[in-house]
């Protein structure tokens, strides 16, 4: 008897599995994004990482000398080997 009583009370909701939208989805949004909109996501959010990657990449890197900058670095080496080898 108790079992046929939790049949009948599961027959309702094996009835409302029809063709109703899910809730939380606005109509036609039922079977989610096509393969398009997939495809162009997946490109979208690889740009998004590559520019996350490159801006990084260039925040780590020290910035370029100039070569006025360059040269006198490399005076000031040449002083300081000389007096090393005083």
């Amino acid at each position: 008897m108790l079992i046929l009583a939790l049949a009948l009370a599961a027959t309702p909701a094996f009835a409302q599995r029809g063709d109703r939208e899910p809730r939380g989805f606005p109509p036609g949004k039922a079977q989610g994004m096509s393969k398009d909109e997939r495809q162009r996501m997946r490109e979208d959010m690889r740009d998004v990482y590559r520019d996350r990657d490159a801006d990084r990449a260039r925040q780590d890197r020290p910035r370029q000398l100039t070569p006025e900058e360059r040269e006198k670095l490399r005076r000031d080496i040449q002083d300081a080997n000389r007096n090393l080898r005083r």
